[in-house]
């Protein structure tokens, strides 16, 4: 049977190198990933030491990482709307209507001057999906409640919500 890995015996060694990269200001992720040991293991072992590692680099990090995402969240929220825009913008131009099938499997096709009827509704649904998703992403700002208030009514009816 395997011993894992997390699960070997600590070393005099390692135990030193642990404190001696903790006394060089190093973070508890950064000494296990050194070392090849669970951050558990190191923080047990700082513990064992009473030593502690310093936490405002971790809020700083932290804080960064979520500005990070909000700002992902921002442009996908963009890209989203985007795409609604484009969506809904097919529901007016000429399109191909295609069938396959029958019993010898065949093809057949037909330029249209818009999208029959219910590619219009697979349409609107997707771009009804995409702003509220959107919407999701970024939160409007709440000034405008009666006007929030009818778009997502049409939102819900659009994707049968």
């Amino acid at each position: 049977m395997a011993v894992r890995r997390d699960m070997r015996k600590v070393t005099d060694a390692e135990r030193a190198e642990i404190i001696r990269l903790h006394g060089e200001g190093k973070g508890r992720n950064e000494i296990a990933r050194l070392i090849g040991r669970a951050q558990r293991t190191v923080s047990i072992i700082c513990g064992e030491e009473g030593l502690v590692f310093d936490v405002t680099m971790t809020e700083e990090a932290t804080r960064h990482r979520v500005a990070q995402l909000a700002d992902r969240r921002a442009m996908l929220a963009e890209a989203l709307q985007d795409d609604a825009e484009r969506l809904t913008e097919q529901l007016w131009q000429p399109a191909k209507v295609f069938n396959i099938g029958g019993k010898d499997n065949t093809y057949a096709e037909h330029d249209v001057d818009e999208p029959p009827a219910d590619a219009k509704k697979n349409l609107m649904a997707s771009a009804g999906i995409a702003i509220e998703k959107s919407l999701k992403l970024v939160p409007p700002e709440r000034e405008d409640t009666e006007g929030l208030a009818a778009v997502d009514q049409w939102l819900r009816g659009m994707i049968g919500g």
